[in-house]
C-alpha cells in the first residue's frame, strides 16, 4: 500500500478588509471577518472584485469561518446566487446562534449551501461540489 503525503495548502493571496481577511486559495476562499463588524453591499463588492481577479473563469467554493460574532445583510445572498462558477458555499462555526443565522441565510441563498462545525469537512466538501 502507498502512503502519499498530504498535499499542503498555500494561501495564493490574504487580503485584509476593513470587516476582516480573505484568505485566497486555488480553487477556494475563507473569510475571517472581526467582531461586531457588519457584511453589506459596500463590502460584498470588495469581495466580488477579489472574485474576479482569481476565479473569473473557473470554478471556487467559499468557506466563511466564523470565529467572531457578525452580521450579515441577508440581501447579499442574492447577489452572491449570481456567480454562476461559485460551485458551494460553506459555514463553520461551532456557535449554536451561527447554526440559527444559517438556517435563516440558507432561505436567501438557495443553492449548495451547508453549516459545519470542523473546517476539515466544510474544505471536504467544498471541493467535492467544484470538481
Amino acid at each position: 500500500m502507498k502512503v502519499e503525503r498530504p498535499k499542503k495548502t498555500i494561501i495564493v493571496r490574504e487580503y485584509q478588509l476593513e470587516i476582516g481577511k480573505i484568505q485566497v486559495f486555488d480553487d477556494y476562499m475563507i473569510s475571517i471577518f472581526d467582531e461586531g463588524t457588519t457584511v453589506n453591499g459596500e463590502q460584498l463588492f470588495q469581495i466580488l472584485g477579489i472574485i474576479e481577479i482569481h476565479f473569473r473563469d473557473k470554478n471556487f467554493g467559499f468557506i466563511s469561518l466564523r470565529k467572531y460574532s457578525y452580521a450579515i445583510d441577508p440581501m447579499i445572498y442574492n447577489q452572491l446566487r449570481e456567480i454562476e462558477n461559485l460551485k458551494a458555499l460553506a459555514v463553520v462555526s461551532l456557535k449554536e446562534i451561527d447554526m440559527h443565522n444559517f438556517n435563516i441565510e440558507k432561505l436567501f441563498y438557495k443553492k449548495n449551501m451547508k453549516f459545519f462545525i470542523d473546517l476539515d469537512n466544510a474544505l471536504a466538501w467544498v471541493k467535492r461540489r467544484i470538481r
